[in-house]
Parts: C-alpha cells; sequence; structure tokens
C-alpha cells in the first residue's frame, strides 16, 4: 500500500464523507491494480509449470531420472524451514520500488 494510506484508519472523525469516499475509492483501485497483477502472475505460474511436467514426462518416457540430488536437497531445505504462515517476500516493498 502507498504511503499516501498508510494511516488512514487514523483520526476518521476528522475526515468528511468526500473524503473517505476518495480514499476508499483509491484503496478499491489498488486493489484492483493488485488483483490484475496477481493473475497475471498465477497465469505465468501456470504456464511454467505445465512446461516443467511436460519436460518431465519426456524425461522419464525416456528412462532418465526425473528427480535428482539437488532437488532433493532443496526439499529437505523447505521441510526443515519453519514457515508456518510467514511469507519471506515483502510485497510493501516490491510495491514501493514500483511506484518510483
Amino acid at each position: 500500500m502507498s504511503e499516501k494510506y498508510d494511516d488512514v484508519l487514523l483520526d476518521l472523525e476528522s475526515k468528511s464523507n468526500e473524503g473517505l469516499r476518495e480514499i476508499l475509492n483509491s484503496l478499491y483501485e489498488e486493489e484492483q491494480r493488485i488483483s490484475y497483477r496477481r493473475r497475471v502472475l498465477h497465469g505465468k505460474i501456470d504456464i511454467l509449470r505445465a512446461e516443467l511436467v511436460r519436460r518431465l514426462k519426456a524425461q522419464r518416457e525416456a528412462g532418465e531420472d526425473v528427480i535428482s540430488g539437488r532437488d532433493v536437497e532443496r526439499l529437505i531445505d523447505i521441510l526443515a524451514s519453519d514457515l508456518r504462515g510467514v511469507s519471506n517476500v515483502d510485497v510493501a516493498a516490491e510495491d514501493d520500488a514500483d511506484e518510483e
């Protein structure tokens, strides 16, 4: 969220109805931009996953190993880390960089 709206919930009583509507509309617009970006990213992820699955199927059909030692190490790292509900990506930092 942009800095302009970081404190949007502070001192609501002092804001006019029109001011509240403007803030609300701006937040709706920001939410729509984020939602669109998310859909685009999910589309790219789906395309990349499908390509990876296609390649792995071809490797398996050719008798090659589908899982490497590197894959196993990566899985161990993922399972060993405690990420319950914690994102390792700071979305706000990315949004701020996009605005510059």
